[in-house]
């Protein structure tokens, strides 16, 4: 519900008592089945699938999974588009005990097999065709390469050529049905709490992705924090983000679960056709990272989208500009923001509904309940109020740890429990945190993290390339994108190069400028002067010119 306060700004009540904490973030599709069945919790297209549906389907799922000889601490990767089957996947292996990994339709074949080398997944679950793309050769590479999984399970399809061995998403639900209640059950009771139910993948700085291991509680009091700071009812959810991205599983899926709320899917996200889907669905919450702000706002008929079903709109990932800001209060609701990261397990810092402009444009909000923050110099030691250091956080929520990486997760998981997290920030006198910039050369795009050292070894497996480095720019679009300078020791075109990228990365990993340079800048101890490149970058990009 909400009401209008004596200064104009919308107030939010919760209707509606939130659930209780519960052990598994799986859990709380069964406490919804019984609590509220008829309820709408998934919708994709015409696809519209109830509480009680949906408990059914996570329960068959898990049985099908444990016939197949799935245990605690069992990796089984999904490979789809952001849908109600992504959702049954994760719950249906979290639910007894298995670790879930998302891998994103965008993955070209080295991503894939880098995901499944590192986390040995014992069961693939998969759609052979998105977006006129096939997936079946590049599966069957994945199962030869890979002996850990012993079973591929097709979710769009009943059989595949390419995939001779396969079962249909039915025959796997099938091989489930001798599985007793009570076995169900005994799984189950095996796991939860701090036990590890995901594992979301994120760049290092050696070009290596890390995979992050959250834990069900940490995801299920993240999501019931969020909703106790954001209260929204019925939250009627907008979800368009990739499957192995945290803003898709951690920031929508389950606080909209654990809201009893419904989750409206977006398979392929296109600026108007998201604006129609929350004037049809009646989306409650607006909420996304500021380049698709930017993208909706962009549209010429954009007021005239019917959006008064919206009580709250925020936004993740990236500093919101001031003129969207501006633009967004224009629509009469409170804004709303937050700060975190994968390893965090969703928001540190988080602002509460607002409409102050000044807490919203300059400041990432105040640490998240239960969470302490705290401004580390170099030293390791907390600085003074207003000195700038590196923003680490002490939570219930953070990561177990990096997957088989302990050396990684030493470097960010601190001895006392700190999460480092690498970006320099300060304490406002008010207690909210402002972010100053990055210790380290991530960079931002669109909301997703982007690690230099990985772009750089992609574009090095070129033939022709001998050196590559990147760095960002600052873009009116996607707040950064990256600009590549390399070395050649043959000829090669711009154009060549950006082609081996998009073979090699996700679209929005690729460089948008390429320069090839004769020599690069050094420093004294012989590293790229990353500072000249990037003064060199912002005068050579020019995003009016469409780079």
């Amino acid at each position: 519900m909400t009401g209008i306060a004596e200064d104009g700004t919308r107030e939010l009540r919760n209707a509606q008592a939130l659930p209780p904490s519960l052990s598994r973030i799986s859990d709380y599709v069964s406490w919804f089945a019984r609590e509220t069945p008829e309820a709408e919790a998934l919708v994709l297209g015409d696809r519209r699938i109830d509480y009680a549906t949906f408990h059914r389907q996570v329960d068959e799922l898990a049985r099908a999974l444990l016939a197949s000889g799935v245990t605690k601490g069992d990796r089984v990767a999904t490979l789809c588009t952001p849908s109600p089957d992504y959702f049954i996947c994760f719950l249906a292996t979290a639910s007894i005990g298995g670790i879930w990994v998302g891998m994103n339709p965008r993955y070209q074949i080295d991503e894939l097999e880098y995901v499944a080398s590192d986390s040995e997944p014992v069961v693939l679950l998969a759609r052979t065709a998105i977006d006129g793309r096939n997936y079946g050769g590049e599966i069957a590479q994945l199962v030869s390469g890979h002996a850990s999984i012993r079973a591929i399970v097709l979710l769009d399809t009943e059989r595949d050529e390419q995939l001779p061995s396969a079962l249909s998403y039915s025959q796997f639900i099938a091989t489930g049905a001798l599985i007793a209640q009570d076995t169900l059950i005994a799984a189950r009771e095996r796991c939860g709490g701090r036990d590890p139910c995901m594992i979301v993948y994120t760049s290092g700085s050696t070009g290596k992705p890390k995979g992050a291991l959250l834990h069900h509680a940490g995801i299920a009091e993240f999501s019931l924090g969020q909703n106790r700071i954001w209260p929204i009812s019925p939250l009627r959810a907008l979800n368009y983000f990739p499957v192995n991205h945290i803003g898709c599983v951690v920031d929508i899926s389950c606080p909209t679960l654990v809201a009893g709320g419904t989750l409206v899917f977006m398979e392929h996200f296109e600026p108007r056709r998201s604006m129609e889907l929350m004037v049809e669905e009646r989306i409650t919450l607006w909420g996304s990272v500021p380049s698709v702000f930017q993208l909706q706002l962009a549209l010429e008929d954009i007021d005239t989208f019917d959006l008064s079903a919206v009580q709250l709109i925020l936004w993740e990932g990236a500093a919101m500009p001031r003129e969207i800001i501006d633009r967004l209060l224009e629509y009469g609701r409170p804004l709303a923001s937050n700060y975190g990261m994968t390893e965090s397990c969703g928001a540190m810092t988080v602002t509460p509904p607002t409409r102050d402009i000044s807490v919203l444009e300059r400041t990432v909000g105040w640490p998240f309940k239960g969470v302490e923050m705290r401004i580390a110099g170099g030293d390791g030691q907390p600085v003074a109020m207003g000195d700038t250091g590196e923003l680490q956080a002490l939570s219930p929520f953070t990561m177990v740890g990096y997957w088989n990486r302990p050396d990684a997760t030493a470097e960010v998981v601190l001895d006392d429990g700190w999460l480092a997290t690498g970006d320099l920030g300060k304490e406002n006198p008010d207690g909210t945190y402002s972010i100053v910039g990055r210790a380290k050369e991530m960079y931002k795009s669109g909301g997703y993290n982007v690690y230099p050292r990985e772009v750089e070894n992609a574009l090095e497996a070129h033939p022709a390339v001998d050196l590559a480095a990147v760095v960002s720019v600052t873009d009116p679009l996607w707040q950064e994108v990256g600009v590549a300078f390399v070395l050649l020791t043959c000829p090669a075109s711009e154009a060549d190069l950006k082609r081996h990228c998009r073979s090699k990365l996700a679209n929005y990993k690729n460089p948008k400028k390429i320069v090839i340079v004769d020599s690069m800048p050094l420093l004294p101890i012989g590293k790229v002067d990353k500072v000249s490149l990037r003064q060199r970058a912002e005068e050579l990009y020019a995003p009016e010119n469409g780079e």
